[in-house]
This record gives structure tokens, sequence and C-alpha cells, in this order.
């Protein structure tokens, strides 16, 4: 239950992405703290960016656990993210019989504490709330987080803050080795 209230909580974050779509900075050092003020929950209703991991999040059983006191930080994949994944993936995701999986892919992208972009370092491993690791990568001021099936996410949008947590949008989602 503790492990869906932060994951849910950190995806909740990633809706208020959609404040600073002006902001599309990935360099860590350039990272402007934009607020929603309000907590992730509430963030989550306000990004036109983030509408398929808030269904997601929805299908999971997860939406609800985003009013957690946290804080968490949240790497989360735009709808074009998604629309990345091989075609159906993300329909049978959401199947109620793939609650599990989804769950598991979706924590995978939240990560305990309050991590702003200027606290990444080069080679930095994460753990996340699923239990396995991210690995942070900078190069020229880009943040780029790697997976465990290795493949990565840029962040294009930094330290957007929710009054529970962190949220920085990435443009590819984030798979778990298990």
């Amino acid at each position: 239950m503790k492990k869906k209230l932060i994951i849910l909580s950190a995806f909740a974050l990633v809706g208020t992405t959609g404040i600073a779509t002006a902001q599309t900075t990935t360099t860590a050092p350039a990272a402007t703290a934009n607020s929603t003020q309000k907590d992730l929950a509430a963030s989550a209703a306000l990004s036109t960016e983030h509408t398929t991991l808030l269904t997601a999040l929805k299908a999971a059983g997860l939406a609800e656990q985003a009013k957690a006191k946290g804080p968490f930080t949240v790497f989360a994949p735009d709808n074009a993210a998604f629309e990345k994944l091989p075609a159906g993936t993300v329909d049978n995701l959401l199947k109620p019989a793939n609650k599990k999986q989804l769950t598991k892919i979706l924590t995978y992208h939240v990560v305990p504490g309050n991590v702003m972009a200027a606290d990444l370092k080069d080679g930095q491993t994460i753990k996340t709330v699923q239990g396995e690791s991210l690995t942070v990568s900078l190069q020229g001021g880009t943040v780029t987080i790697r997976d465990a099936k290795g493949g990565t996410a840029t962040v294009t949008t930094p330290d957007i803050k929710a009054t529970n947590g962190t949220v920085h949008s990435i443009d590819a989602v984030l798979m778990p080795a298990k």
C-alpha cells in the first residue's frame, strides 16, 4: 500500500508539468523551480501533457495516493513518451488483468524524497519505490535517466514543485528489469 501511495504521488506531480510547458529546459543548472501550490493529486488535473500517465495511474488504482504527505520525486513520462511504445502496449497495460505490471512500471518512475535536477550527479544510481534503480547521466547540462533495460529518457521540464514532491517531465517511459 505504501509503495502504491508513493507511486501515485509521484505521478500526480507529473500532471503539474503542463503548467510549465513553455519552459523545456533540460539542463540541471538552468532548472527553474515552478510551483503548483497544490498536492500531487490536485496538480495532476492541471496538465494536458500527461493525460496518458494519469489514465494509467487511475487504471493501477494509484490516483488517490497522490495526496500522500511525501515528499516524492516523479520522473513523469509525457503523452509523447507513451506514444513511442510499441503499438498496443498502453492499451494492453490498462487492462485490469495487467494492473500488477502497470503498477510496477508506474512505481519505477517514483523516487522517495525531493530530488531537484541540480541534486543529480553523473553516474548516480537512485532507487525507486518499485525497488529497482535508475542511473543518472549528465552531459552538457542535459539530464538523462537510464532504466534497468538500457532505455533512456531525457528530462524535458525539471523541478516542478508540488506541496508534497517534485516532478521532472521526461520524454520516454522507463522500464524495470522485472
